[in-house]
Protein backbone atom coordinates (compact mmCIF):
# COMPACT_ATOMS: atom_id res chain seq x y z
CA UNK A 1 0.00 0.00 0.00
CA UNK A 2 1.34 3.39 -1.17
CA UNK A 3 1.87 5.21 2.12
CA UNK A 4 1.02 9.58 3.07
CA UNK A 5 4.62 10.23 1.20
CA UNK A 6 4.12 8.38 -1.57
CA UNK A 7 0.53 9.62 -2.66
CA UNK A 8 1.90 13.44 -1.97
CA UNK A 9 4.24 12.37 -4.71
CA UNK A 10 1.59 11.30 -6.94
CA UNK A 11 -0.50 14.40 -6.44
CA UNK A 12 2.59 16.47 -7.20
CA UNK A 13 3.23 14.76 -10.20
CA UNK A 14 -0.26 15.42 -11.34
CA UNK A 15 -0.07 18.64 -10.69
CA UNK A 16 3.27 19.67 -12.95
CA UNK A 17 1.91 17.01 -15.76
CA UNK A 18 -1.39 19.19 -15.92
CA UNK A 19 0.66 22.29 -15.75
CA UNK A 20 3.09 20.93 -18.86
CA UNK A 21 0.11 19.85 -20.77
CA UNK A 22 -1.54 23.05 -20.54
CA UNK A 23 2.07 25.16 -20.98
CA UNK A 24 2.86 22.79 -24.44
CA UNK A 25 -0.83 23.71 -25.72
CA UNK A 26 -0.73 27.43 -25.15
CA UNK A 27 2.74 26.80 -26.55
CA UNK A 28 0.74 25.24 -29.93
CA UNK A 29 -2.20 27.58 -30.26
CA UNK A 30 0.37 30.72 -30.05
CA UNK A 31 2.53 29.11 -32.92
CA UNK A 32 -0.27 28.41 -34.76
CA UNK A 33 -1.84 31.84 -34.52
CA UNK A 34 1.78 33.30 -35.17
CA UNK A 35 2.09 31.29 -38.79
CA UNK A 36 -1.23 32.27 -39.47
CA UNK A 37 -0.25 36.35 -39.34
CA UNK A 38 2.78 35.66 -40.85
CA UNK A 39 1.11 33.79 -43.79
CA UNK A 40 -1.75 37.10 -43.92
CA UNK A 41 1.22 39.11 -43.93
CA UNK A 42 3.67 37.58 -46.49
CA UNK A 43 0.13 37.06 -48.49
CA UNK A 44 -0.51 41.29 -48.22
CA UNK A 45 3.26 41.88 -48.99
CA UNK A 46 3.06 39.58 -52.02
CA UNK A 47 -0.05 41.74 -53.24
CA UNK A 48 0.97 45.03 -52.31
CA UNK A 49 4.27 44.44 -54.01
CA UNK A 50 2.49 42.87 -57.73
CA UNK A 51 -0.62 46.19 -57.22
CA UNK A 52 2.17 48.75 -56.60
CA UNK A 53 4.06 48.40 -60.12
CA UNK A 54 0.59 48.24 -61.71
CA UNK A 55 -0.46 51.12 -60.56
CA UNK A 56 2.93 52.83 -60.94
CA UNK A 57 2.30 51.79 -64.98
CA UNK A 58 -0.93 53.18 -64.94
CA UNK A 59 -0.42 56.52 -64.00
CA UNK A 60 3.27 57.49 -66.53
CA UNK A 61 2.56 59.76 -68.70
CA UNK A 62 1.96 57.53 -72.41
CA UNK A 63 5.45 57.74 -74.59
CA UNK A 64 5.19 60.64 -77.17
CA UNK A 65 5.28 59.58 -80.24
CA UNK A 66 5.30 62.41 -82.91
CA UNK A 67 7.01 62.34 -85.89
CA UNK A 68 5.87 66.01 -87.02
CA UNK A 69 6.30 67.59 -83.10
CA UNK A 70 8.39 70.82 -83.54
CA UNK A 71 11.50 71.56 -83.60
CA UNK A 72 13.55 73.28 -80.57
CA UNK A 73 13.80 76.62 -83.05
CA UNK A 74 10.62 76.01 -83.89
CA UNK A 75 9.27 76.19 -80.35
CA UNK A 76 11.22 78.79 -79.33
CA UNK A 77 10.08 81.64 -82.17
CA UNK A 78 6.55 80.36 -80.79
CA UNK A 79 7.25 80.72 -77.26
CA UNK A 80 8.65 84.30 -78.14
CA UNK A 81 5.41 85.67 -80.44
CA UNK A 82 3.19 84.11 -77.92
CA UNK A 83 5.17 86.35 -75.25
CA UNK A 84 5.52 89.68 -77.31
CA UNK A 85 1.87 89.10 -78.73
CA UNK A 86 0.18 88.70 -75.09
CA UNK A 87 -2.33 90.98 -73.69
CA UNK A 88 0.44 91.10 -70.77
CA UNK A 89 3.49 92.39 -73.13
CA UNK A 90 3.28 95.27 -71.30
CA UNK A 91 3.04 98.11 -74.15
CA UNK A 92 -0.38 100.13 -72.97
CA UNK A 93 -2.24 98.01 -76.05
CA UNK A 94 -5.12 97.77 -73.48
CA UNK A 95 -5.65 101.90 -72.95
CA UNK A 96 -6.09 102.50 -77.12
CA UNK A 97 -9.43 101.53 -78.85
CA UNK A 98 -8.65 102.97 -82.51
CA UNK A 99 -11.17 105.28 -82.72
CA UNK A 100 -13.64 102.57 -81.52
CA UNK A 101 -14.43 104.61 -78.30
CA UNK A 102 -15.66 107.56 -80.51
CA UNK A 103 -17.58 105.03 -83.03
CA UNK A 104 -20.00 103.43 -79.80
CA UNK A 105 -20.72 106.96 -78.76
CA UNK A 106 -22.12 107.91 -81.63
CA UNK A 107 -24.19 104.65 -82.68
CA UNK A 108 -22.00 103.14 -85.17
CA UNK A 109 -21.15 100.48 -83.00
CA UNK A 110 -23.94 99.61 -80.47
CA UNK A 111 -23.86 94.96 -81.01
CA UNK A 112 -21.06 92.28 -81.88
CA UNK A 113 -23.02 92.42 -85.35
CA UNK A 114 -21.95 96.34 -86.12
CA UNK A 115 -18.38 95.59 -83.79
CA UNK A 116 -17.59 92.75 -86.28
CA UNK A 117 -18.44 94.76 -89.74
CA UNK A 118 -16.51 98.12 -88.07
CA UNK A 119 -13.10 95.56 -87.22
CA UNK A 120 -13.23 93.68 -91.11
CA UNK A 121 -13.07 96.97 -92.89
CA UNK A 122 -10.26 97.87 -90.34
CA UNK A 123 -8.63 95.09 -90.92
CA UNK A 124 -8.91 94.75 -94.78
CA UNK A 125 -9.31 97.91 -96.26
CA UNK A 126 -7.56 100.23 -93.04
CA UNK A 127 -4.92 100.24 -90.11
CA UNK A 128 -4.82 96.43 -89.80
CA UNK A 129 -3.64 96.34 -93.26
CA UNK A 130 -1.08 99.15 -93.95
CA UNK A 131 0.31 97.84 -90.26
CA UNK A 132 0.90 94.59 -92.05
CA UNK A 133 2.42 95.58 -94.84
CA UNK A 134 5.15 97.84 -92.84
CA UNK A 135 5.55 95.02 -90.70
CA UNK A 136 6.57 92.66 -93.63
CA UNK A 137 9.05 95.50 -95.39
CA UNK A 138 10.62 96.36 -92.42
CA UNK A 139 11.23 92.32 -91.14
CA UNK A 140 12.51 91.39 -95.11
CA UNK A 141 14.98 94.69 -94.89
CA UNK A 142 16.14 93.98 -91.35
CA UNK A 143 16.39 90.21 -92.29
CA UNK A 144 18.74 91.36 -95.49
CA UNK A 145 20.45 93.78 -93.48
CA UNK A 146 19.27 96.87 -96.11
CA UNK A 147 19.77 99.31 -93.54
CA UNK A 148 18.79 102.14 -95.90
CA UNK A 149 15.72 100.51 -96.86
CA UNK A 150 14.63 100.01 -93.23
CA UNK A 151 15.28 103.41 -92.07
CA UNK A 152 13.07 104.48 -95.52
CA UNK A 153 9.90 102.34 -94.15
CA UNK A 154 10.21 103.41 -90.63
CA UNK A 155 9.81 106.76 -91.28
CA UNK A 156 6.77 106.18 -94.05
CA UNK A 157 4.93 103.98 -91.36
CA UNK A 158 5.66 106.87 -88.51
CA UNK A 159 4.32 109.27 -91.58
CA UNK A 160 1.42 107.09 -92.41
CA UNK A 161 -1.26 107.93 -89.55
CA UNK A 162 -4.33 109.87 -89.93
CA UNK A 163 -4.40 111.97 -86.90
CA UNK A 164 -2.64 112.54 -83.65
CA UNK A 165 -3.79 110.09 -81.41
CA UNK A 166 -3.23 107.17 -83.74
CA UNK A 167 0.23 108.72 -83.52
CA UNK A 168 0.71 108.35 -80.12
CA UNK A 169 -1.08 104.88 -80.25
CA UNK A 170 1.46 102.98 -82.53
CA UNK A 171 4.99 105.03 -81.34
CA UNK A 172 4.29 104.88 -77.43
CA UNK A 173 3.08 100.92 -78.12
CA UNK A 174 6.40 100.83 -81.22
CA UNK A 175 8.91 102.24 -78.22
CA UNK A 176 7.56 100.53 -74.83
CA UNK A 177 8.10 97.31 -77.48
CA UNK A 178 11.77 98.04 -78.00
CA UNK A 179 12.89 99.24 -74.75
CA UNK A 180 11.62 95.84 -73.23
CA UNK A 181 12.98 93.74 -76.16
CA UNK A 182 16.61 95.37 -75.50
CA UNK A 183 16.09 94.56 -71.63
CA UNK A 184 14.74 91.19 -71.93
CA UNK A 185 15.08 89.64 -75.21
CA UNK A 186 17.79 91.11 -76.91
CA UNK A 187 19.82 89.47 -79.48
CA UNK A 188 22.83 90.05 -81.61
CA UNK A 189 22.00 92.56 -84.35
CA UNK A 190 19.14 93.95 -82.34
CA UNK A 191 21.12 97.69 -81.48
CA UNK A 192 22.04 97.99 -84.82
CA UNK A 193 18.77 97.37 -86.59
CA UNK A 194 16.75 100.28 -84.13
CA UNK A 195 19.75 102.59 -84.37
CA UNK A 196 19.31 101.66 -88.41
CA UNK A 197 15.88 103.69 -88.05
CA UNK A 198 17.11 106.95 -86.11
CA UNK A 199 14.03 108.05 -85.08
CA UNK A 200 10.66 107.14 -84.56
CA UNK A 201 9.60 103.23 -84.35
CA UNK A 202 5.77 102.39 -84.68
CA UNK A 203 4.23 99.49 -83.68
CA UNK A 204 4.24 97.17 -86.29
CA UNK A 205 7.85 98.09 -87.10
CA UNK A 206 9.20 97.13 -84.06
CA UNK A 207 7.28 94.01 -84.36
CA UNK A 208 8.86 93.49 -87.63
CA UNK A 209 12.64 94.14 -86.70
CA UNK A 210 12.51 92.77 -83.49
CA UNK A 211 11.31 89.00 -84.81
CA UNK A 212 13.89 89.36 -87.74
CA UNK A 213 16.53 90.23 -85.68
CA UNK A 214 15.55 86.64 -83.47
CA UNK A 215 15.00 84.68 -86.94
CA UNK A 216 11.46 84.56 -86.57
CA UNK A 217 9.70 83.72 -89.77
CA UNK A 218 7.47 86.39 -91.47
CA UNK A 219 4.53 84.79 -92.28
CA UNK A 220 4.28 83.72 -88.39
CA UNK A 221 4.86 87.06 -86.95
CA UNK A 222 2.57 88.42 -89.60
CA UNK A 223 -0.36 86.44 -88.57
CA UNK A 224 0.12 86.65 -84.65
CA UNK A 225 0.44 90.60 -84.72
CA UNK A 226 -2.54 91.18 -86.41
CA UNK A 227 -4.52 88.53 -84.35
CA UNK A 228 -3.15 90.35 -81.25
CA UNK A 229 -4.19 93.77 -83.00
CA UNK A 230 -7.54 92.75 -83.43
CA UNK A 231 -8.10 91.20 -80.26
CA UNK A 232 -7.15 94.62 -78.92
CA UNK A 233 -9.81 96.28 -80.89
CA UNK A 234 -12.45 93.71 -79.39
CA UNK A 235 -11.38 93.55 -75.91
CA UNK A 236 -11.64 97.93 -76.33
CA UNK A 237 -15.34 97.15 -78.02
CA UNK A 238 -15.94 94.36 -75.01
CA UNK A 239 -15.80 97.21 -72.31
CA UNK A 240 -17.45 100.00 -74.62
CA UNK A 241 -20.40 98.59 -76.03
CA UNK A 242 -20.50 96.16 -73.63
CA UNK A 243 -20.12 92.86 -74.51
CA UNK A 244 -20.02 89.66 -72.71
CA UNK A 245 -16.97 87.39 -73.02
CA UNK A 246 -19.00 84.54 -74.87
CA UNK A 247 -19.74 87.12 -78.03
CA UNK A 248 -16.02 88.86 -77.83
CA UNK A 249 -14.88 84.93 -78.69
CA UNK A 250 -17.69 85.07 -81.51
CA UNK A 251 -16.60 88.44 -83.27
CA UNK A 252 -13.29 87.09 -83.25
CA UNK A 253 -13.76 83.13 -84.59
CA UNK A 254 -15.92 85.88 -87.44
CA UNK A 255 -13.29 87.62 -88.14
CA UNK A 256 -10.45 84.66 -89.04
CA UNK A 257 -11.03 84.26 -92.55
CA UNK A 258 -10.51 88.14 -92.51
CA UNK A 259 -7.47 88.27 -90.81
CA UNK A 260 -5.36 85.35 -92.95
CA UNK A 261 -6.80 86.77 -95.67
CA UNK A 262 -5.10 90.25 -94.60
CA UNK A 263 -2.25 88.66 -93.61
CA UNK A 264 -1.52 86.99 -96.71
CA UNK A 265 -2.71 90.61 -98.96
CA UNK A 266 -0.11 92.13 -96.66
CA UNK A 267 2.66 89.67 -97.66
CA UNK A 268 2.18 90.05 -100.91
CA UNK A 269 2.16 93.73 -100.89
CA UNK A 270 4.50 96.34 -102.59
CA UNK A 271 4.85 99.82 -100.26
CA UNK A 272 2.93 100.89 -103.67
CA UNK A 273 0.01 98.91 -102.46
CA UNK A 274 -0.45 101.33 -99.26
CA UNK A 275 -3.70 102.62 -99.13
CA UNK A 276 -6.48 103.34 -96.41
CA UNK A 277 -10.22 103.16 -97.47
CA UNK A 278 -11.99 103.56 -94.01
CA UNK A 279 -12.85 106.62 -94.26
CA UNK A 280 -15.51 106.93 -91.00
CA UNK A 281 -12.51 104.98 -88.45
CA UNK A 282 -10.28 107.89 -89.62
CA UNK A 283 -12.50 110.51 -88.60
CA UNK A 284 -13.49 108.88 -85.30
CA UNK A 285 -9.91 108.95 -84.47
CA UNK A 286 -9.76 112.39 -85.49
CA UNK A 287 -13.05 113.12 -83.22
CA UNK A 288 -11.97 111.49 -80.10
CA UNK A 289 -9.31 113.52 -79.25
CA UNK A 290 -12.37 116.04 -78.30
CA UNK A 291 -14.65 113.38 -77.51
CA UNK A 292 -16.52 114.74 -73.78
CA UNK A 293 -15.56 111.23 -71.80
CA UNK A 294 -13.15 109.24 -72.61
CA UNK A 295 -11.97 106.01 -70.94
CA UNK A 296 -9.26 105.52 -73.87
CA UNK A 297 -6.22 107.35 -75.23
CA UNK A 298 -7.14 106.74 -78.86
Amino acid sequence: MPTVGMRMSLKAIRIILRRTTIRMVMITITTMIMAVIISMMSTATTTIMTVTPMLMTTSKPPPIDDPCGMEQGEAAALYRLMTWLSPAFPVGAFSYSSGIEWAVEAGDIGDAASLRDWLAAMLADGAGFCDGVFLAHAHRAASAGEDVELRTIAELAAAFVPSRERQLETSAQGRAFIDIARAAWNCDGLDRMISCCDGVIVYPVAVGLASAAHGIPLASTMHAFLHALVSNWISAGARLIPLGQTDSQRVLALLESVVVSTGQRALDASLDDLGSATFRADLASLRHETQYTRLFRS
